[in-house]
């Protein structure tokens, strides 16, 4: 991870949201906010609220009430197509990747055009061979069938397709849960090299070795409330807090 500090107007901004499934409150007034260059840590234990503020803010939840804006854009009542057309990607738990293409074919299937930045500045132009530098692996299997891939790999091929989408800002749900070790090393040079290059990332996780190793902030989520916001290194020096909200 590097030492640079991110400043400036956040790039995403989430105030009071509140969120349901049903008549079940699940979300209780979250507050947070991810700025240009920074990897934030969501943490949190299983059910704590993680996926769920994820789906809030791509839109995904029916009822949802607070406020959400992502680069000055106000997300309320925005479909989750017109959302990620603004330059959010969203990487789910649940890979969803196209079992039937290749590897290559899905990765084509994220292809969207270079985004330009307020300022006028370009922002990154991914292509399938930048994907290949930054995942080895997908590079030796782009001509297999996704279906025929790990878990793992499918994790893999999902954050590469999210980035040919050439996002602002990117939501990772849960990218170390059930997948070998090595593809978690895989992962953390990921994210390490995508923050190396200026990228701003969120991240749902609750495997604290990862998440030190590759954020700047972190907020911990317990019974969908916040219950810490602050720098990475202060959180995982706080026994008492990691015993209380992460210790399973």
């Amino acid at each position: 991870m590097t030492g640079n500090t991110a400043s400036g107007t956040p790039l995403l901004a989430v105030r009071g949201m509140n969120g349901w499934y049903g008549d079940a409150h699940i979300l209780h007034d979250i507050d947070l906010e991810v700025r240009r260059g920074e990897v934030v840590a969501l943490m949190g234990r299983n059910g704590a609220g993680k996926s769920t503020t994820f789906k809030a803010i791509m839109g995904l939840l029916q009822r949802r009430a607070g406020e959400v804006t992502f680069m000055g854009h106000d997300l309320a009542g925005l479909e989750p197509y017109r959302i990620a057309r603004l330059g959010l990607g969203f990487v789910p738990e649940d890979r969803r990747i196209f079992t039937d293409l290749t590897v290559h074919e899905n990765l084509l299937t994220g292809e969207q055009a270079r985004r330009t930045w307020p300022d006028g500045s370009a922002g990154q132009n991914w292509t399938a061979q930048d994907i290949y530098v930054l995942f080895p692996p997908l590079a030796s299997m782009r001509d297999r069938p996704a279906g025929a891939m790990s878990g793992g790999e499918q994790q893999m091929l999902t954050v590469a397709r999210t980035l040919m989408g050439n996002p602002f800002l990117l939501l990772l749900d849960e990218p170390s849960e059930g997948v070998a070790p090595v593809i978690v090393e895989q992962m953390v040079k990921m994210i390490q090299d995508l923050k190396s290059r200026g990228a701003s990332i969120l991240l749902s996780e609750q495997n604290l070795h990862f998440a030190r190793l590759v954020a700047d902030r972190a907020y911990v989520l317990e019974k969908g409330a916040v219950r810490y916001e602050g720098p990475m290194r202060d959180l995982a020096k706080d026994q008492a807090l990691l015993r209380d909200y992460l210790s399973l």
